[in-house]
């Protein structure tokens, strides 16, 4: 897990949003929000998922944002099973390029619900790339929708995932001719690969975030 950092208040849609924020390392090239697994089963933004994308990221030239979404830590509001929580992510994306307008290209990233939570946000946001993590599809009555771009999506699932089934990915992204990256004998919370998973994103997102 990464050094504990100061949280910062970003104003959302319902109140104040607790948000981690790690900074570019090198050059900035843009800025990137990650957001948490399922609060109802403990996801918050320290989750160490997240974290290790958000210390890959920053390696990779991104301002990285993770907030508390609504209801979540000291964040205001009331969970609201993913709806509500598209437009504060939209928020945090808002205030990171206010912050960063030099850093112009934009990531969207998500482990689990966040994951859902961020294929919602990219039809408004149109990041430059999705960073998509044993993403939560098949598991809300309202269906994900297809990536906003799929040749600039990332999804890495764990082979034995026991919390959203590996197929589920795996269908999602046929239809789109998604590639899938596979973590062998990863579960869904990727315990004993955090590391295989940091070298995953760092070998492959400069690929996808080519112009």
């Amino acid at each position: 897990m990464l050094k504990q950092q100061p949280n910062i208040w970003i104003n959302g849609p319902v109140g104040r949003l607790e948000t981690i924020y790690l900074p570019a390392q090198g050059t900035a090239r843009g800025v990137a929000v990650i957001n948490h697994p399922n609060p109802l089963q403990g996801g918050l933004n320290t989750n160490k998922v997240v974290q290790t994308a958000a210390k890959a990221l920053t390696t990779l030239g991104f301002h990285c944002y993770l907030p508390n979404l609504r209801g979540v830590g000291n964040s205001d509001g009331e969970h609201d099973y993913g709806r509500g929580e598209v437009a504060d992510c939209l928020a945090v994306v808002d205030f990171a390029r206010t912050q960063h307008p030099e850093a112009t290209k934009l990531v969207l990233s998500g482990f689990s619900f966040g994951g859902y939570v961020a294929l919602f946000s990219a039809l408004t946001a149109r990041p430059d790339a999705l960073l998509l993590m044993g993403p939560a599809i098949g598991m809300y009555t309202v269906d994900v929708p297809d990536a906003y771009n799929s040749a600039t999506t990332l999804l890495i699932h764990g082979e034995k995932d026991e919390v959203v089934p590996l197929q589920n990915s795996m269908n999602w992204a046929e239809a789109q001719n998604l590639p899938v990256v596979v973590i062998p004998g990863s579960g869904h919370f990727f315990h004993g690969k955090l590391i295989v998973l940091r070298q995953w994103i760092e070998r492959l997102f400069p690929a996808v975030l080519a112009e």
